[in-house]
Parts: C-alpha cells; structure tokens; sequence
C-alpha cells in the first residue's frame, strides 16, 4: 500500500469515530516509526497531531502499547504521550504496600499473570525490561525492585540495576511487544 493510501486510510478511520480510536493510533504509530518515502513530510505534522489526539481518547492499555511501540523513537514518544508521572505513580503505589500487579498491568497494557511474572522475576531482568518499555527512570525501577523483592541483599539489587542499564529502549519495546504478542495468542 503506497503512503498516500495510508494516509487516506488513516483519514477514513478518523471519520469513523471513537471506536476505532485504537485502531486508529496503532496505523499512525506504525506509520510514524516507519515513514514510507512516498509520503510527504509535510504530513508528519498532522500525523502526530493525529496520533496525541486518538492517543488522549484511547484506554489506558492502548496507550501502553503504543509506548511501547513508540518507545525505540524516544522523541516522538514524548511529543505524542507525555509522561504523567508514571514513576512516581508506581512507586506511591508500592510503598503504599498496595497490590502492585494491576498497576504494573495496566502500565504495561498486558494481563495481571504476566505482570506477576514480571515482578517475581528472581533475575530482575523482565522487571528492566518492563521499565524502559514504559519509559521509568532508572532510581524509579530501584525502588520497584527493592519493592517488589525485598530481599536484602546488595549485590541482588545492584544486579538488577545492572541488568536495566545493559538493555537498550529499543531491544526492551521488541521484547515487551513479543511478550504482548505471545501473551494474545
């Protein structure tokens, strides 16, 4: 499909309302991480435009998805779905010692199972992963560790810590959508 087809397709799904607002977000995501050369720049704007719009409109699941998928284009993330405080929110919620699994989920747009996973994981590597797919800085995935497992052991947490700064953006949102995608299969 050429890009000028993509962009009418996008502008049909527009025309169709709040229900197909997801559908909508994840085509222009899509479109905007992998721009087609026959598509003119001048369009960018308008698509991302587009996009915060459908993105402010969608659940909370729907716009992690597209975090995640946004998330290997840093800049354009920011643009689209600002951050509202996500590190901060889950964090409250884990000192609080409230039931940090549905939050996570949500979060991340996945079910409460694979969350828990996620949260058990001895290694804390699922746990970095999940952290740079949603964006969390690197003292707010320290406290959700120490958190989640409070063990008491340095070198366990330092691990974790090692583990969330050898795992790139772009190498956590292909890991967290292969994740998604298993998980709806």
């Amino acid at each position: 499909m050429s890009g000028t087809e993509r962009l009418l397709k996008l502008l049909s799904l527009a025309d169709q309302g709040p229900v197909m607002r997801a559908a909508l977000a994840e085509e222009v995501a899509e479109l905007l991480t992998d721009w087609p050369a026959d598509c003119p720049m001048e369009m960018r704007g308008a698509c991302e435009a587009l996009l915060a719009r459908a993105a402010r409109e969608v659940d909370d699941a729907s716009r992690a998805r597209l975090r995640i998928r946004l998330f290997a284009d840093p800049a354009l993330c920011t643009r689209v779905l600002p951050r509202e405080g996500q590190d901060k929110a889950l964090v409250d919620v884990a000192r609080a010692g409230e039931p940090l699994v549905p939050r996570m989920a949500r979060s991340l747009g996945v079910c409460e199972n694979l969350a828990n996973d996620i949260l058990q994981d001895v290694s804390g590597h699922a746990l970095a992963v999940a952290a740079k797919a949603m964006g969390l800085n690197r003292a707010a995935l320290s406290t959700l560790a120490l958190l989640a497992q409070p063990r008491g052991d340095l070198k366990a947490c330092y691990e974790r810590l090692d583990a969330f700064d050898a795992i790139s953006a772009a190498e956590a949102s292909r890991e967290m959508r292969r994740w998604s995608d298993q998980q709806a299969a």
